[in-house]
């Protein structure tokens, strides 16, 4: 009986660690922030952009930045598919 209180003692605390570090990832990502018109960015290093997908049609695009303080932000925005054709 004590072999088996400790071996859940033991999964509870694994899956209190794997959580703990679960929400440690979740606080290094950057906040999306939703670009507006107009809005003034502090660019001084872009690290990733997504892809445009081949769809005719306007759909969300990510771009993850540094600014000139170092602090990285994650922009969402909007661009035109790369699906549609001219003729």
């Amino acid at each position: 009986m004590k072999a088996l209180a400790l071996l859940a003692l033991a999964g509870m605390s694994a899956f209190a660690c794997a959580s703990e570090q679960a929400q440690t990832a979740a606080a290094d990502e950057p906040l999306v922030e939703q670009y507006h018109y107009g809005m003034e960015l502090d660019i001084a290093r872009v690290i990733s952009r997504s892809d445009i997908p081949d769809v005719c049609g306007v759909v969300p695009a990510y771009m993850t930045y540094e600014d000139h303080q170092g602090k990285v932000h994650r922009l969402e925005y909007m661009v035109f598919g790369n699906g549609c054709s001219n003729g």
